[in-house]
């Protein structure tokens, strides 16, 4: 029987802040028990050996307690500091949106998922080791809304529920997905999509990550699938991204 006042768990450090005089006050994404908030005691303390372990994007073992209002973290060991990422800063602005979209849509207490986890490790991994962003990132998008329950349809028209034809089409947040020239037709508020960027979308909804990554969409398709997906984001969490605006900043 598992003892809940103390037990392990394999999580990924999604952001950190300083808590009374010396703590800090962590979130994580953990494989046992979704989205958590607990305590590092001690952490910001030069003395500190949890310190280099609880870094952002980090992929780490924990030692978990319960305490008065939060679990606190008794013991830390790094599983994968994903170096590379920290030391390139479009890698950097990346990872952040990486996480801030798992932080939007998740809750905590939420019992956890750990298709949702292994997701966001293998992405960071990713992220760390490819040269070339979009793919990952683009494909952790379409994987992401699967989980959290807003799959988009790709190939039905999300009004009529008509099979999509090989031509241009619009896409609608409102409704969760694409929408046929003819129920598009006259109607307000409805985005673009063209067929070339439906198919990488459709592709990487359905694809394995090996498949996927062979995409190679011209750059017209990367800005359009980009704005479609930012676009889909703001409607479904009533609210901008914040870390677009940064990874924008930063390739300019």
């Amino acid at each position: 029987m598992t003892d809940f006042r103390s037990f392990r768990a394999a999580a990924v450090v999604l952001r950190h802040k300083d808590w009374g005089e010396a703590d800090q006050l962590l979130t994580l994404y953990t494989r046992e028990q979704g989205k958590l908030r607990v305590v590092a005691k001690g952490a910001r303390k030069i003395t500190s050996r949890k310190a280099g372990h609880l870094q952002p994007f980090t992929y780490v073992n924990l030692q978990l307690a319960k305490g008065r209002d939060l679990m606190i973290v008794t013991q830390a060991e790094t599983v994968n500091a994903f170096l590379g990422i920290g030391a390139d800063l479009m890698k950097t602005g990346y990872a952040s949106y990486v996480i801030e979209l798992l932080d939007r849509f998740v809750y905590e207490d939420d019992g956890g998922n750990p298709g949702v986890f292994k997701m966001l490790v293998e992405t960071l991994s990713r992220l760390e080791k490819e040269s070339d962003a979009w793919v990952a990132v683009r494909y952790y998008e379409m994987r992401l809304l699967d989980h959290v329950g807003f799959r988009p349809h790709l190939f039905e028209c999300a009004n009529c529920g008509r099979e999509i034809l090989p031509e241009d089409q619009y896409f609608s947040p409102n409704s969760g997905g694409v929408i046929c020239p003819r129920c598009g037709e006259g109607i307000n508020n409805l985005m673009k999509i063209s067929i070339e960027t439906l198919k990488y979308l459709r592709h990487f909804q359905r694809s394995s990550y090996r498949d996927a990554s062979r995409a190679r969409p011209s750059l017209e398709v990367q800005k359009e699938a980009e704005i479609l997906m930012q676009g889909y984001f703001t409607y479904l969490l009533e609210r901008k991204l914040n870390t677009p605006g940064f990874i924008k900043q930063v390739s300019s």
